[in-house]
């Protein structure tokens, strides 16, 4: 659609540049306007700007540069390294280029006399209008799709990862391996796992696409007006959390140096964990299906319940056989207990993702909570009574609650 667009452009630029007005550079109308339909409204008209500015300062260093020395050959070879220069700088990104392609232009056809430059500045400003016009009011672009994609994907392929690791220990623990899999096993569920970061990296990627998709864009009132909402953002941060807590666990599994000791009913419940795990995971999916839609959530959420409540359970088992082991047993399986404790308090998260933002107070402020509650002993004999210091009231600036904004 943005090529077809951007050729629309072009083609619209040079009718009236170059078929209606007979402009004496009516090329740059369409050049200008087929480079500036971007792949946001905002990106169009960041690129405008840039692009306008690189092609004003590149062309007065032409013309400049030929009214001193009357020779085409020496003011390229006084405007072009200035130009180059200038077109280097990060702030002009992609666009910079086009300050030596303006000066060459100039000088090549050696048209730098004031009407002549006044026309240059005045067709690459009418393609700029048209390619961001045509950008904003043609379908306007909104990159959500491929967000969407993700989130539908990155439940899913996580449940299947973390039911793969259970099948892989129940089929070793059924076959008698001493370990409940091999090192091979272990690896390539290492390297699953770390695709699955890839996915949260792409996420982010997509998300910031997403963002500047809808800035500046006026299309959308108009032609997405049952668009569904936007993706929150909240939900990256709860799944990069879940994904990174999985590789953790996995890599636990995997490397030689810190693969715990397992005997065969700790296998069976790190079985049952990473399979309700699973299950918890692929629960996000019903969630993601139906947001902005109301639907009757009684029975996915009991079973993302009943899923954590069995994992949990699971993990308290796997603590208990650890433990039961010795102390040598249970300092290899120390690094698995957390990493699977950590995984599943992120996976609670997953039916309220708003929850992984609301900053929590602290154990101190607890502590002195309790301290301040509990009575204090009598002053001994021949000592004053300390007194008690009152405590601030509930809507003193010196004591604000955590969840409330500066006065």
């Amino acid at each position: 659609m943005q090529s077809l667009k951007a050729a629309g452009a072009a083609l619209l630029a040079w009718a009236l540049a170059g078929w209606w007005w007979d402009a004496p550079m009516a090329l740059l109308a369409p050049w200008t306007a087929l480079f500036l339909v971007q792949n946001t409204v905002y990106r169009s008209l960041l690129s405008a700007v840039q692009q306008f500015a690189v092609v004003v300062v590149g062309t007065l260093l032409a013309a400049a540069a030929g009214m001193l020395t009357d020779n085409a050959m020496a003011a390229m070879a006084l405007a072009l390294p200035l130009t180059v220069l200038l077109g280097n700088y990060a702030r002009f990104g992609t666009h910079g280029l086009y300050a030596p392609t303006a000066a060459l232009f100039v000088l090549a056809y050696g048209t730098y006399t004031g009407p002549e430059i006044a026309h240059r500045f005045l067709e690459t400003l009418l393609g700029a209008v048209i390619g961001i016009a045509v950008n904003a009011l043609v379908f306007p672009p909104v990159h959500s799709r491929r967000i969407r994609h993700l989130r539908a994907q990155l439940p899913l392929l996580s449940a299947e990862l973390l039911h793969d690791v259970a099948d892989g220990l129940a089929d070793g623990l059924a076959d008698g391996l001493a370990e409940g899999y091999s090192e091979e096993q272990a690896r390539g569920w290492y390297d699953r796992a770390q695709r699955l970061t890839d996915v949260v990296t792409d996420l982010r990627e997509q998300r910031r696409w997403s963002e500047e998709s809808y800035l500046a864009n006026p299309g959308l009132r108009m032609r997405r007006r049952s668009a569904p909402a936007r993706p929150k953002a909240t939900w990256d941060f709860v799944w990069d959390q879940v994904t990174e807590h999985i590789a953790t666990t996995i890599r636990t599994l995997a490397e030689p140096a810190r693969r715990p000791v397992l005997s065969s009913d700790a296998l069976d419940a790190l079985t049952v964990l990473l399979r309700e795990a699973g299950d918890t995971c692929r629960s996000d999916d019903y969630w993601h299906r139906a947001e902005g839609h109301p639907v009757d959530d009684a029975v996915p959420a009991r079973d993302f319940r009943r899923s954590l409540a069995r994992a949990s359970a699971a993990h308290r088992r796997l603590t208990d056989v650890c433990a039961g082991q010795g102390r040598t047993v249970a300092s290899t399986t120390a690094g698995l207990l957390a990493d699977t404790r950590r995984l599943l308090s992120v996976l609670l998260r997953i039916a309220d993702p708003e929850a992984a933002l609301i900053p929590r107070p602290s154990a101190r402020r607890h502590a002195t909570a309790r301290a301040a509650a509990e009575p204090r002993p009598p002053a001994a004999s021949g000592t004053p009574e300390a007194r008690p210091v009152p405590a601030p009231a509930p809507h003193s600036p010196h004591r604000r609650s955590p969840l409330r904004g500066p006065p």
